[in-house]
């Protein structure tokens, strides 16, 4: 019966039928290309597949791949000073992007701040101390709990007392607009 069915189909719908089984869809991964009911069609495709996938694949690869130091114009001094500098940067805009406004703006504010003059043991300390969950950062900044304990001595007491001193943590409207331009957070 539904083989009945589909074969009398095609025929009352008329010519919309024919051009719906050779409408080609593009989507992405799809695998390889289907044999189209005009063989002209399929082969003019499948040399304008070869003759583009030499582009493709190296725009492919450029989109993936992450940029390296190399890849910074004008970049100055060493490849190591350079490879720094990206660090820095990076965990400053980590500092910034937490997820939670008052983490991103007490841990952004400091990191803005302070991070560009971290010594290279200082900006370890201060890149576990970001890999740690936002609760646990903000539980910390708050003092709601104490440094773990592996991280005692170190850039994070000098965070937890710029937050405890900060004009940040304290309920000052004009001051926390404030701050937020000049630390670009908004």
């Amino acid at each position: 019966m539904l083989a009945r069915l589909s074969q009398t189909i095609p025929r009352s719908i008329g010519h919309h039928a024919r051009t719906a089984q050779s409408v080609r869809n593009y989507l992405g991964d799809a695998g390889p290309m289907q044999k189209s009911p005009n063989e002209a069609v399929t082969k003019r495709e499948e040399a304008l597949w070869q003759k583009a996938q030499p582009r493709y694949d190296d725009i492919m690869e450029r989109h993936i791949r992450l940029p390296t130091v190399d890849d910074i114009i004008g970049g100055e001094g060493t490849k190591e000073e350079r490879e720094l500098e990206v660090r820095k940067k990076r965990l400053v805009y980590r500092s910034k992007q937490r997820g939670w406004l008052e983490v991103d703006l007490l841990l952004g504010t400091w990191a803005a701040q302070n991070v560009p003059q971290l010594s290279l043991d200082e900006l370890n300390e201060f890149e576990k101390f970001v890999n740690l969950e936002t609760i646990d950062i903000y539980n910390v900044l708050t003092l709601r709990t104490d440094i773990p304990q592996e991280m005692e001595g170190s850039v994070v007491e000098k965070i937890q007392e710029w937050a405890k001193n900060s004009p940040l943590g304290k309920a000052n409207r004009e001051k926390y607009s404030e701050m937020k331009k000049m630390n670009n957070l908004i």
